[in-house]
Order: C-alpha cells, then sequence, then structure tokens
C-alpha cells in the first residue's frame, strides 16, 4: 500500500461508525483513547441488535429453531476468530469475558496445578496489572518466583537481561507482544524460541496488537495468547484465549457449571470436550457472535492495511510532537516510515499534570487517556505517577492529530501563562 493510498483508509471507513459522527462540548470529537477500548462500526452493532430482536436463546441447549441459529452464530463465530489469527483447530479458541479472565483460567488450570517451590515465571516490567497480578497470585499459592526483565536506554524489552534471567527453573514466560504504556513492539518471535529452549511455556498478552496487525499464532508457536473483543471493533464483556490443543486438553476445568459438563453424578462429574470445558454457565452469546462481526469487518478491512495506515499515522503524529520542548514522551520513537512500535504515544508535560492536561483537551472535544494506564510498577520505574496517552486507531485521521496538537499546544500555553502571572 502507497502512502496515498493509506491516507484513504480512514476516509473510507469513518461512516461506519456512528459515535465518531457527534460533537464533544460544542466540537467534533477526536477519539484517541482506543488503547483502552476502540469505537464499534455499524455492521457490529446491527449483529447485537439481530441477536436480541431474532436470535435470542441459550446455545447448546434446545432444538428449537431459535437456539439452532443462536448455536449456529455463537460456534460460527469461534471459526472466524480461529482463521483470524491462524489457530490450527477452532477447538484451541476459548470464549472469555476478556483477556483478563482468560490469563486468570490459565493462572488457576494451569499455574496452581503446574508450579511449585523452585520454579520461576519470567514477566516484563511493562507488563499491563492483568498479566501480573494473577502470577503473583500464583507465585503466592505455589511459592513460585517471579522474575521481572527490564528496560533498554531507549526504554524497550531488554533482549540481553531475558537471556540472562532464562534458566533450567524457568517454567513460564508472560510477556505483552505490545506495551500499552510504551507502545514497543516487544520480539515475541525471539522471546517464545528462547523460552521453548528450556521447556518452559509462554504466554503472549496480544490486547494491544490483535486490532492493529496479522497474527499468526502457528508461525508464533506460542502456549497460549489472550486478547479483548472491545479493543478490536467488538462490544466489552468478550474476550478470547487461545491455547495450544494439547495443552488445553491437559488442563483442568477453571469454573464448574452448566455447559462445561459431560455427565454429573451426585458425588462427581465428567467434562465436555474443549473447548466448552473452559465455559462454564450462559456465556455472552450475543457479545461472541459481534466479534466475529468485529473479525468480519476487521478482515474486509485488511490486517495489512490497517497496519500500513497506523504506520503513517504514527509517523506524523510523532513528528508534531517531537516539535514540542515541554512534551517528554515514554517509548521508543518509529522508524522514519513510522513502524516498530504501536500508534499510541504516551508523554508528559512540563508542569501540567497528566489530568489537568486530559480535562482540557475534552474542552476541545479530544478524547485522550491520563493516569497510570493499569502499568503502576513501570510508572514507578519511569519517575512518574501519571502520564498522557494519546492512542490511535484506523478510523482516526491526519487532520484529528492536528485538532490534537493545536489544543495541546493551546493548554501547555494556558498552564504556562497562569505560572507566568503567579512570579
Amino acid at each position: 500500500m502507497t502512502v496515498a493510498q493509506a491516507r484513504t483508509l480512514a476516509s473510507q471507513v469513518r461512516a461506519d461508525f456512528p459515535i465518531l459522527q457527534q460533537q464533544v462540548n460544542g466540537q467534533p470529537l477526536v477519539y484517541f483513547d482506543n488503547a483502552a477500548t476502540s469505537q464499534k462500526p455499524q455492521s457490529v452493532l446491527a449483529t447485537l441488535r439481530h441477536y436480541y430482536e431474532c436470535d435470542n436463546a441459550n446455545v447448546h441447549r434446545g432444538i428449537h429453531a431459535l437456539s439452532a441459529r443462536a448455536t449456529d452464530a455463537y460456534e460460527g463465530a469461534r471459526d472466524k476468530l480461529a482463521a483470524f489469527i491462524n489457530a490450527a483447530s477452532r477447538d484451541e479458541i476459548v470464549f472469555t469475558r476478556n483477556a483478563s479472565e482468560a490469563i486468570n483460567l490459565v493462572a488457576y488450570s494451569w499455574g496452581m496445578n503446574q508450579l511449585g517451590a523452585g520454579d520461576e515465571i519470567i514477566l516484563s516490567v511493562m507488563e499491563h496489572h492483568s498479566n501480573l497480578v494473577p502470577w503473583q497470585f500464583v507465585a503466592q499459592r505455589t511459592g513460585a518466583q517471579l522474575k521481572f526483565v527490564g528496560l533498554t536506554p531507549d526504554q524497550t524489552f531488554d533482549l540481553d537481561h531475558y537471556r540472562q534471567l532464562l534458566s533450567d527453573r524457568t517454567k513460564l514466560v508472560a510477556v505483552n507482544h505490545v506495551s500499552n504504556t510504551l507502545g514497543c513492539l516487544n520480539p515475541v518471535n525471539t522471546i517464545i524460541e528462547l523460552a521453548h529452549q528450556y521447556g518452559a511455556r509462554v504466554l503472549i498478552d496480544a490486547c494491544q496488537s490483535t486490532p492493529h496487525m496479522p497474527l499468526d499464532v502457528q508461525a508464533l508457536d506460542c502456549d497460549w495468547l489472550v486478547a479483548s473483543g472491545h479493543k478490536m471493533c467488538a462490544p466489552t464483556g468478550i474476550g478470547f484465549l487461545y491455547g495450544q490443543l494439547d495443552l488445553l486438553r491437559a488442563m483442568p476445568p477453571f469454573l464448574g457449571g452448566g455447559e462445561m459438563i459431560a455427565d454429573v453424578f451426585l458425588d462427581y462429574a465428567t467434562y465436555a470436550d474443549l473447548p466448552h470445558k473452559f465455559e462454564a454457565g450462559t456465556p455472552a452469546i450475543a457479545e461472541a457472535i459481534a466479534l466475529g462481526a468485529a473479525v468480519d469487518y476487521l478482515s474486509s478491512v485488511g490486517m495489512e492495511a490497517i497496519a500500513d495506515y497506523e504506520h503513517e499515522l504514527t509517523a506524523y503524529l510523532y513528528q508534531a510532537l517531537n516539535q514540542i520542548p515541554q512534551v517528554r514522551l515514554y517509548g521508543p520513537q518509529p522508524r522514519s516510515d513510522g513502524s516498530g512500535r504501536a500508534a499510541l504515544a504516551t508523554f508528559t508535560v512540563d508542569t501540567v499534570h497528566a489530568q489537568d492536561l486530559s480535562t482540557l483537551l475534552d474542552q476541545s472535544g479530544v478524547a485522550i487517556r491520563s493516569g497510570h494506564h493499569c502499568t503502576q510498577p513501570l510508572h514507578r520505574l519511569l519517575g512518574v505517577d501519571s502520564t498522557a496517552r494519546a492512542s490511535l486507531y484506523f478510523y482516526n485521521t491526519r487532520e484529528e492529530i492536528d485538532r490534537f496538537i493545536a489544543a495541546l499546544k493551546d493548554t501547555i500555553d494556558f498552564f504556562g501563562s497562569i505560572f507566568d502571572d503567579d512570579l
């Protein structure tokens, strides 16, 4: 895709997102909080409405027409998702409420049963709390030890440090594919290959990569991978766990109840085959079906096209931010073509708290995130308690970046004038 072609992508898709057509505080909405959650296209919203208006019934439990249609759509979404990430089998896809639940599933079903005193779990200092706290639970319960990969001087994953941490005691490596704060694209292929040389399992948190680039779990050869639907144009309340088939088969159920059973007696039960043994109770049916619709939509746009366009936006965003002297950026700079990192910028501004930045930008219709972004240990390491984050998606435009930069400069000037008056 040429740069000229890439620039047309947002203009082709923006009309598909009703929420982007509104004004906020009298200004056209600029939505730059996509790392927290993405907006939903009309096709996904229509899928939700269609289910509740036409097919609302429980899945797997009835032979009447509505239940059959609901079941076909629900299981069809699993097929779509398996193809989207190139899983070897549809049975390797487990629907969960979100990525946090998917990680907890692995932590409780595998970690609590397979790890013990003397075993080591390697994480990184940039992990989202969802890929940190569950492993703290496992370590506290089993006696396993947590170890953390540090950062390079340019605030990326320190591969040399990782090599030093690996040993025969390493049983699990759990890292994010893309940092939601630093935006760095971690070398997961190498991370996985090195871990497997020591016989360790690898879990990849792909929440910030699945919506933005093509993924191939077979090529990665990860043991597990997790993501949340709401960051990839699907509703909230739905996510998934990918796991290699033999590994999932060996893991005991995470939750007990309906759907995950084969036969139940008063004193014991037998369990359903994959993937249903991990999907206890009535699932998020509409949300899973809508996740399938989101996969259809993203596939129609093209994940390569999305990645190429976001590279172009990233280059433009960083070029503008680098020209504001009061702005301090975190994470690596993009390459000249905008590649090599995520389409997000985490930053602070001298003398202006991130919360104040976000509040003032909202008055101009610009939505960004402020806070610790669920990475408090990383923020302590960086020496800041809060940062601002502008995160983009394929429906954002250069013109929106221009509006964001103009509003950011106005906000900096406003606070600068206050400090000048105080002197």
